[in-house]
């Protein structure tokens, strides 16, 4: 390993341990501290069993609700590599999922294209050229951007692009674009159901243990190392700028994977998948779950999807409240989400972080 990715190892476990160790002074994390790097796995795959038993037990129309859960899970995993890893505040994230969205309907409307070996990689490659053109324009400036410049800045653009989606006949302004034909395979055609579910649920896994490997590579120590202390990541050498311009390229190439998939699954695409809402709703998603683990983004779409699926169902004229009420708590009382019940911050910061404490030990005590 090169040297400086040592030095870099080093800054983060001990930023890692320095917060580890006032968590356990408050007696928060004794649990944490027992279940040590184990957790992780034990919650990816009590996630993973659940999601593949789900729709044998679940009525059909939840099979279809569970379905477009997944999809917004995948559309959270995209943010959760922008914000909980790089530390960039993207109120734009709706941006790529909804053009991407857009630019599948587009192709299913006017040149009858609907293979999914062809419009899903046009979702993706969208998704990331958009990101590509915002990312080069808000953090490749010859300053540092600030994070409210860049928040404000996707913000602006996400904004944006609903204002033009309203108001471009081509795109079918306020009503979008419906009736989109289904997404095929040769003959077969991907309708609601159980096998549009798990089509959804292996390109959900795959992407995951993609993400996984990322974070956990040498450049994901160097994300880490910009979540945990930018400024001394810089002056290690790095190009700051560089490293959030391509994951914020790369999230927004999952984002427009999950815009491809939620517009054939829903059939239609129209302008708040493009705007504000759906790009706040995101947000929600990870700080619900807990930011920087991945995992975290899976089952804070899960739990405020579902919680707001039973509330409008039970309570219908004051569920927005009760969410908004539950989220502020959550976000209170637990900032770092509901995944800091199980998961302590030294395994939240990855799994290099034991190996350098232990170089770090050897060296302090090294004649």
């Amino acid at each position: 390993m090169p040297k400086s990715m040592s030095v870099v190892r080093e800054a983060i476990v001990a930023d890692a341990s320095g917060e580890a160790d006032e968590a356990m002074a408050e007696g928060t994390a004794a649990g944490q501290g027992r279940a040590g790097r184990k957790v992780l796995p034990i919650v990816e795959g009590v996630v993973l069993v659940a999601a593949l038993l789900a729709p044998l037990v679940l009525q059909d129309y939840l099979t279809v609700f569970a379905t477009r859960v997944i999809i917004l899970a995948l559309f959270a995993l995209s943010f959760d590599l922008v914000w909980g890893y790089a530390g960039i505040m993207s109120f734009g994230q709706a941006l790529f999922f909804g053009s991407a969205g857009y630019g599948v309907a587009l192709l299913a409307r006017d040149l009858d294209i609907t293979n999914i070996f062809l419009v899903l990689p046009a979702g993706t490659l969208i998704g990331l050229t958009f990101a590509l053109l915002l990312g080069g324009f808000l953090l490749l400036g010859r300053h540092p951007s600030s994070v409210i410049f860049v928040s404000l800045g996707t913000l602006t653009g996400s904004y944006a692009a609903d204002r033009l989606a309203r108001g471009w006949y081509y795109l079918g302004g306020q009503n979008g674009i419906p009736s989109i034909a289904p997404m095929t395979v040769g003959g077969y055609e991907f309708t609601e159901g159980p096998a549009f579910y798990y089509l959804v649920l292996g390109i959900l896994t795959v992407v995951y243990l993609l993400c996984r490997f990322l974070v956990r590579s040498q450049f994901g120590l160097a994300l880490a190392g910009l979540r945990e202390n930018e400024q001394r990541i810089a002056f290690f050498g790095y190009k700051v700028q560089h490293l959030k311009a391509i994951i914020f390229a790369i999230g927004g190439a999952v984002a427009g994977l999950a815009g491809s998939l939620y517009a054939f699954h829903e059939g239609f695409v129209w302008p708040n998948m493009v705007g504000v809402v759906v790009s706040t709703q995101v947000v929600l998603y990870v700080l619900f779950g807990g930011s920087g683990t991945l995992v975290g983004a899976v089952i804070g779409a899960v739990i405020v999807e579902g919680v707001s699926f039973w509330l409008s169902d039970n309570y219908r004229d004051i569920w927005p409240i009760i969410l908004g009420l539950l989220l502020l708590l959550v976000i209170l009382f637990r900032p770092l989400g509901l995944i800091s019940f199980v998961l302590g911050e030294r395994e939240r910061v990855g799994s290099f972080g034991a190996k350098a404490k232990k170089n770090i030990k050897e060296k302090r005590n090294a004649p």
